[in-house]
């Protein structure tokens, strides 16, 4: 993850994320796409949890330069999920909806380069939970 890389993840999220619940429901309507029996893992309303996605994600894109500051809310994270029935193999498919997700938003703008920083960001973030997971 280098410096080009945040940057760009920087710039799509701000072009994506002005409309936070539609991306939530964008991105909730992709993952039960891919993995329908992630649905039942999930409350009926989805807006609280589409908050709380939308939430945790600006929350770490604002600080991918500084990953020590959101690490302890990236664990937390990752606990919590334990309990949800979460495993590892969930999160290559978490990451590709969210990928298809920015592709949808950012349409011409979702350039190779910029598939490429989103897979690495999302690399390194959801490696720190899913080491996180399996230190507790």
């Amino acid at each position: 993850m280098n410096l080009e890389q945040i940057e760009l993840v920087k710039k799509t999220w701000s072009q994506v994320s002005g409309d936070p619940d539609a991306v939530a429901a964008l991105f909730y309507d992709r993952l039960f796409q891919i993995a329908p029996e992630a649905r039942p893992l999930f409350p009926e309303s989805m807006e609280e949890q589409g908050a709380k996605l939308m939430q945790m994600l600006a929350t770490a894109i604002a600080n991918l330069d500084r990953l020590g500051e959101v690490r302890p809310a990236l664990t937390a994270l990752a606990v919590r999920h334990l309990d949800y029935g979460t495993l590892p193999e969930h999160y290559p498919i978490v990451g590709q909806a969210l990928l298809d997700t920015l592709d949808r938003g950012l349409g011409e703008d979702f350039t190779p380069e910029v598939r490429a920083a989103w897979s690495e960001i999302y690399e390194k973030l959801s490696s720190i939970m899913i080491v996180a997971a399996a230190e507790t």
